[in-house]
């Protein structure tokens, strides 16, 4: 049995790799639904998107009337062409999950690599697919020959849509890009198509046509016709170079003008929706993210530092959402109301990975509110502590469900009930809804002043939009210092009309001096906000998941070129090739592109590094700091890469920076030769992500061996110097100082306190209060504060002595004074009568009549 199956097993292994050829050559000749469906949605941008009303109004022209029946003809022909099947297998291999489908992915690429010897193209940006026109189906091909005859007769629909299937590769056509730059400049120079426009001026721009060298030049021309006709697209590149200053100066004021063109027709599509806006879905968002940053998991400022994942065993920090939605199905299960308002909020906001299920989300709603009402609105008796809050949590949900329509018919009385339940306990949804209902008559009176007075009450409680909301009311009574606070609290919390109204205010100088760049910004921000309006991100998140890169590079490729900055990062990511190959098959594989593919592809790559890092994205700065080491893209320039680590560290956030720069330092590359500095790097490194430990601890061992080496063989490199400072010397009266004002501190922290914390600080004269660890300190200040006694006691001797000097001094003076006057003094004392009994002589204690200090005891009465 054995035999038969080692004889089997190359017969098996053969079948295996026929079929995973076939299924991989279907999977990269299918077609995508979202493109298809894209196309149908796009054509409505032609001047001519309907061409039965386009050959009705074209006349009595045989030949006009002719080529739109070509038209017609090839439309229907491309709306019966089927996509090819995909295989099972492709599908599976797609994207690799667990042991099996990572065996299967690899298998695949080995595949590939030992008996498909031709370069995989089809996933680099600038290589021409137009070599080896492949051969259309039947029917595809009628339908082209049709297209192709009526355009060459200069029919505007027929153009547009061979354009459209060369550049997206629509209907199974192959991707062209040469004959779509073609066909784009025919319409345009036609009728001047403002999506034909838009196209050149993006292809002229990245090079996507590698018969036509980039031109910046041509494709802001190209944007601005486009632009002139209000092509979003296209005004919402001119704003950004304006406001960058790509292909052009800066010039504050034209981004501030196009950038307005496009926020205004976004609040017009975000106030088109349903009673309080438009759901805003965000889909731009970072590929590099999703594993941990641009350098990994920990190395990227992404992902350590403050922006690290901070997680126990038990925390869901690193769940993905099928781990937390178990989860909550579990608990909620349990009869855990929290987890079952969790499950409701998930499903009517939705989140990346999950689609929004309003029904569902209704129904978990609507399990907690009854909870806490009856179907008649009664309150239910002995119902479980937190209930109510809960309920009228939901109860605040249910009621906008009911406003907006939202999974069920729209009904603002039903509405209304909702709200007015969800007011018992403060509710702010409920509170802001019945705000809006009342602002904008829904099912109530008009009434301004309870809208103003619902709105102040869930602002109170940070809702954002009520903030908004009640700064509106505020800016028409002209209140804009007020308006202006309102709008700056909900701007905190990102909503798109507070944007608005903070631009609109520093553009038009409205309470404040005018500040173009603030209103740039804000502009900016509402723009991108609304991104259904200018761009299709969704279909590159989706073109990504399916692994389809090329059709993702595109699409992330058009919104870079519109400012996004996480479409920059996802571009250059992409197209990285700095990226670590840890898998022997990818490094195999990577061999067998060609250099100028290899070349072109990484010099597009620094260039949305650049943009990405303009915007304050310091892992795209760093990785341009490595394109610039490494000469990828670009001539090697050492001193370049230096600039840019150093700037990078100035944020105190990238420890990779810190860490290159301690390298370039160490080697003197770029930048002057010095282990002091590159050890004080190093260190800062380690201080601004502990998970580089390893690595700057192994730096740090070897650069102090260089740093010995150096001085032993006084190789002139400034080596490591202690990092202690020599100790200043103080004179006395700074040491005196210095105890004083201590000594003053620990006696208001300690003695002087009257707030004693029996639990912390023990009562004085307790045991504990004198611990054995103040014997120390104890005997130091006994010792300092006899010094100062004796110090006391020594000055004051000091000072005895001099007085006693000077008396004896003034003694002798007064002697000598007294021997010249000694006869007139005994004549006197002899005609003095003798002091009576009880009485002191002349020159005792008291002084005499007539002496200055006879006053200041004789005023007393004192011997008289």
């Amino acid at each position: 049995m054995k035999r038969l199956i080692c004889q089997m097993l190359p017969l098996l292994l053969l079948t295996f790799f026929y079929f995973l050829a076939i299924g991989t050559a279907e999977e990269a000749q299918r077609p995508s639904v979202a493109d298809q469906q894209a196309v149908h949605d796009s054509q409505h941008t032609s001047k001519s998107a309907h061409w039965e009303e386009s050959a009705a109004q074209k006349g009595s022209d045989g030949g006009e009337q002719e080529r739109a029946e070509s038209v017609r003809e090839a439309t229907n022909i491309l709306r019966k062409v089927k996509p090819p099947t995909v295989s099972k297998l492709a599908r599976y291999t797609r994207r690799p999950k667990g042991f099996l489908g990572s065996a299967v992915y690899y298998s695949k690429e080995a595949f590939f690599v030992l008996f498909m010897n031709a370069p995989k193209q089809a996933n680099l940006l600038t290589t021409s697919t137009s070599q080896s026109a492949p051969k259309l189906a039947q029917p595809l091909s009628k339908a082209v020959k049709l297209l192709e005859d009526a355009a060459d007769e200069n029919n505007a629909d027929a153009i547009y849509l061979l354009a459209e299937m060369n550049f997206y590769g629509n209907f199974s056509h192959p991707v062209n890009y040469e004959e779509a730059f073609e066909r784009y400049r025919q319409l345009a120079d036609l009728d001047g198509n403002s999506t034909a426009q838009y196209m050149l001026g993006f292809m002229y721009a990245t090079g996507l046509n590698p018969a036509v060298p980039v031109d910046q030049a041509k494709s802001m021309l190209y944007h601005t016709f486009a632009a002139e006709q209000g092509q979003t697209r296209s005004e919402m590149t001119l704003a950004y170079r304006h406001h960058a200053g790509i292909a052009t100066a800066k010039n504050c004021d034209e981004a501030v003008h196009w950038y307005k063109k496009v926020a205004d027709k976004a609040i017009d599509y975000y106030r088109s929706g349903p009673p309080g806006g438009h759901v805003l879905v965000r889909d731009a968002f970072r590929l590099a993210d999703e594993n941990g940053g641009i350098y990994g998991e920990g190395a990227s400022v992404s992902s350590a530092g403050v922006h690290a994942k901070q997680g126990g065993p038990t925390s869901d920090a690193y769940a993905s959402i099928e781990d937390v939605l178990e989860y909550l199905y579990l608990q909620s299960s349990k009869g855990d109301l929290k987890a079952t308002f969790g499950l409701a909020r998930l499903h009517y906001d939705g989140s990346r990975g999950l689609k929004r299920d309003l029904k569902l989300a209704k129904k978990y709603f609507l399990s907690i509110a009854r909870l806490y009402w009856t179907d008649t609105g009664k309150v239910l008796k002995d119902v479980a502590p937190g209930t109510e809050k809960l309920a009228t949590k939901a109860a605040g949900y249910l009621g906008r469900m009911f406003l907006r329509g939202e999974g069920m018919e729209q009904s603002y009385s039903k509405a209304r009930i909702w709200f007015t339940r969800g007011l018992s306990n403060g509710d702010a949804l409920s509170q802001y809804s019945l705000g809006l209902m009342h602002l904008r008559g829904l099912g109530v009176p008009e009434d301004v002043g309870k809208a103003a007075d619902y709105f102040a009450a869930a602002a109170d409680q940070d809702l954002a939009v009520a903030q908004t909301n009640l700064g509106m009311l505020f800016l028409d009574q002209g209140d804009t210092r007020t308006a202006t606070q309102y709008f700056e609290l909900a701007a905190r919390n990102s909503h798109i009309e507070a944007f608005y109204y903070l631009a609109e205010l520093n553009n038009k100088a409205i309470g404040r001096d005018r500040s173009c760049g603030m209103a740039a910004v804000y502009y900016k921000i509402v723009a991108e906000k609304a991104e259904p309006v200018w761009g299709a991100l969704n279909e590159a998140n989706e073109a990504y998941e399916e692994g389809d890169n090329q059709k993702a590079i595109i699409r992330y490729l058009m919104a870079a070129e519109q400012g996004s900055e996480n479409s920059q990062s996802n571009v250059a990511w992409l197209l990285d090739h700095t990226k670590p190959r840890w898998s022997p098959i990818a490094w195999l594989s990577s061999l067998q592109h060609s250099a100028r593919s290899t070349i072109g592809d990484a010099a597009v790559a620094l260039i949305y590094w650049t943009r990405s890092a303009k915007q304050n994205n310091f892992d795209s700065l760093v990785k341009m700091g490595d394109y610039y080491l490494s000469g990828i893209g670009t001539a090697i320039s050492p001193e370049n890469a230096a600039a840019c680590y150093q700037a990078a560290a100035e944020t105190m956030q990238s420890a990779q920076a810190m860490w290159n720069l301690g390298w370039l330092h160490e080697n003197g590359i770029g930048i002057e030769q010095d282990f002091h500095l590159a050890k004080r790097f190093y260190d800062q490194a380690l201080e601004t992500n502990k998970e580089a430990y390893l690595p700057v601890k192994m730096s740090l061992w070897k650069l102090r061996w260089r740093s010995w080496w150096n001085g032993v063989t006084r190789g002139g490199v400034h080596g490591i110097e202690e990092d202690e400072p020599e100790r200043k010397k103080r004179s006395f009266a700074e040491w005196l100082q210095d105890f004083l004002e201590a000594d003053a501190a620990y006696y208001d922290q300690y003695v002087e306190a009257d707030d004693w914390d029996a639990q912390h600080d023990p009562m004085p004269g307790g045991d504990q209060y004198w611990g054995d660890d103040d014997i120390d300190d104890d005997i130091l200040d006994a010792l300092l504060i006899g010094g100062l006694v004796a110090a006391l006691a020594w000055l004051v001797y000091y000072r005895q002595q001099q007085q006693r000097a000077a008396e004896q001094r003034r003694r002798q003076q007064e002697e000598g004074q007294q021997g010249q006057a000694g006869g007139q003094d005994q004549q006197q004392q002899q005609q003095q009568p003798p002091p009576l009994p009880g009485q002191q002589p002349d020159g005792g204690f008291f002084p005499q009549p007539g002496d200055p200090n006879w006053n200041a005891w004789a005023a007393g009465g004192v011997g008289h």
